[in-house]
Formats: structure tokens, C-alpha cells, sequence
């Protein structure tokens, strides 16, 4: 009889854990992504994201759905979308930007939040440190530790005699000062001097290039920031009327005529963030995850836009690119 009982109790176990193995495996996982700029922009991010959860056993129409909402540049909108995500109850949001993150983070403090490539974490209060974040914000940095001299330096050296660089910004960013500060340092260590243009929205941006023109930068740096990412080829358009020899942050300013780019690759960020995503639907918690940096940046060089400018680029500093537009 208790040999009976016993195979009863064995029987009813491991029913009880089929189900439960039938009922995880029935799991569909919903995935919020919220983004700046439109779908067209997006859509390198968005094949990145889309193959490295595929890569980790995760795809739409078997196991998670993916729910996108675009700002289309309208930055506004952000905290709305962020809140219907919410309201969507969404296992995880993914988002790429400081903006983007700033507004998921307003909108929930308990559904994870993983980051595909943010750069101002620690400014705007996300985060406490790479290391231990201790909210429910993780995932992929965008800049590496020498994301800032190494873009000088190659700008220098495609401008030796540069002696005033322009920097755009947007007043708005969480990180204005700190990076201000930064450049400033940056830039006078290579014997420069600096001008911040602030810009607020893409009106500004014929106002801040003339006050470039009017002090006689020679050089143009591009700050990271979701307002010039989403308008890639108006900025490239004024640099190229001024004829500011500029360095860029992504490959979508080098792809709309741009002269120089040096930065992460956006798909390898949202592969990366995958990661992060399908350890959160496992059961680990944001807070213990570890941010990472990217470890490896693409130099480009259009030596078309070189032309255009009447700008001869020194051979040594071709012969460092990744990629060569002639």
C-alpha cells in the first residue's frame, strides 16, 4: 500500500511538472520598445534587437511580441508613449537614448528598463553606478571611456591647424554641463579653444551654425543626442554650406554626406541589449545587472564631403578608417 501511495505522490509530481513546464513553455513575453526618432531611422537598431534575441531562442510569433512606439523626433510625446507601454504591462521596455530612458523611467519604476546604447546614465539619475545600478534601469552604454578624446584627436588631425572648435549640444540634455566641461579640457589640451552651440529644437539650428560662422570655428563637433540623431541631414547640410569640417557620432550623419564619424555600431548595441532583455524574462533583476561598454568603434571618412568642403585630408589619418567613401 505504501508502495502505491508512493507512486501516486511520484505520478502527481511529475504531472504537476509537466504543466508547469507546458504552461512556461506557453509563455508569450511582451517586449516594449520606445524610440525617438521614426522607423526608417530606427530600423538597423531595430534588425540588431530583432537577431539577438532570435540568436538567444526568442521570436516574434513564438515566444514574445515586440511593441514598438516611435516618437518621430517629437520628443513630447515621449512621456505618452512611455505610458501606454506601461498601461500595455509590458515584461520589459527597451530603449535607446537619454531622453527615451528618462521618459521610461518616469512612467515606471518596476518594469525593467534595459538600454540599447545611452550615453548619460549617471547625470540624469538613472543609474548609481555601471557596476551596480540599483533601479530597474540596465543594459548597453554608448560611450566608451575615450569616446570624446579620440574624436578630437582624429578631428585634429584632420585639421592640423584648427584653432577653434565648435561643439552643438542640446541645452536640454542631462549631460549639457558635465560635457561642456569635458570638451573644454579636451579641447584646450590640443591648444583649441571651444564654442558650445546649445540648441533646443531643430529651429535652432541655422541661429547656432551662423554663430559658428560669425566666430570662425574651423572645426565641428556633433554631441550625441536624440535631436540630432533625427535630423541627420540637416546638420550634415549646414556643416557642409559652412564648410565646417565636422565629426559625427553615428554612421547616419557619414551615410547622409557626413565628412567623419567615430562611434559604436548602433545594431551590435541592440544585440548586445538582447542580452540583458532574456536574462530579465529569466528571472534576474535589473538592479544586478551590470552595465557594459562597447569595447570596439568604427572610424569613417567621406572623402567626397572632403571635397565638397575644399578639404584635403592627411593620408595617415585615411589609412585609419574603417570605411572609405571616395
Amino acid at each position: 500500500m505504501r508502495t502505491i501511495r508512493l507512486f501516486i505522490v511520484a505520478a502527481v509530481m511529475v504531472a504537476c511538472a509537466h504543466a508547469a513546464q507546458a504552461q512556461q513553455a506557453a509563455k508569450v513575453w511582451k517586449i516594449g520598445v520606445l524610440v525617438s526618432s521614426t522607423k526608417s531611422i530606427n530600423a538597423p537598431r531595430e534588425q540588431g534587437l530583432r537577431q539577438g534575441l532570435r540568436d538567444l531562442g526568442y521570436e516574434e510569433g513564438k515566444n514574445i511580441v515586440l511593441e514598438y512606439r516611435f516618437a518621430e523626433g517629437k520628443f513630447e510625446r515621449l512621456p505618452e508613449l512611455a505610458a501606454e507601454l506601461v498601461r500595455m504591462n509590458v515584461d520589459v521596455i527597451v530603449a535607446g537614448g537619454t531622453r527615451v530612458t528618462v521618459a521610461a523611467r518616469e512612467a515606471t519604476r518596476t518594469i525593467p528598463i534595459v538600454v540599447e546604447g545611452v550615453g548619460s546614465l549617471r547625470e540624469a539619475g538613472l543609474i548609481s553606478t555601471h557596476s551596480n545600478p540599483g533601479g530597474n534601469v540596465t543594459g548597453v552604454s554608448r560611450i566608451s571611456p575615450d569616446f570624446f578624446g579620440k574624436r578630437l584627436s582624429l578631428l585634429k588631425e584632420a585639421v592640423p591647424k584648427a584653432f577653434r572648435a565648435a561643439a552643438l549640444f542640446t541645452s536640454d540634455n542631462p549631460s549639457y554641463e558635465a560635457r561642456v566641461k569635458e570638451m573644454d579640457l579636451g579641447v584646450r589640451a590640443l591648444g583649441m579653444k571651444l564654442q558650445p552651440l546649445a540648441v533646443k529644437t531643430v529651429n535652432d539650428f541655422d541661429s547656432a551654425f551662423k554663430a559658428a560662422a560669425k566666430e570662425q570655428a574651423d572645426t565641428l563637433l556633433v554631441m550625441p543626442d536624440a535631436l540630432f540623431h533625427s535630423h541627420p541631414e540637416r546638420v550634415v547640410e549646414l556643416a557642409t554650406k559652412n564648410k565646417l569640417p565636422a565629426m559625427y557620432d553615428r554612421v547616419d550623419f557619414f551615410e547622409a554626406g557626413g565628412l567623419m564619424s567615430y562611434g559604436v555600431s548602433l545594431p551590435d548595441l541592440s544585440r548586445q541589449a538582447a542580452w540583458y532583455v532574456v536574462q530579465i524574462l529569466k528571472g534576474s533583476k535589473p538592479s544586478e545587472l551590470s552595465l557594459v561598454e562597447p569595447i570596439q568603434s568604427k572610424f569613417t571618412i567621406n572623402l567626397k564631403a572632403a571635397q565638397q568642403i575644399g578639404l584635403t585630408l592627411p593620408s595617415p589619418l585615411v589609412m585609419k578608417a574603417d570605411q572609405v567613401i571616395k
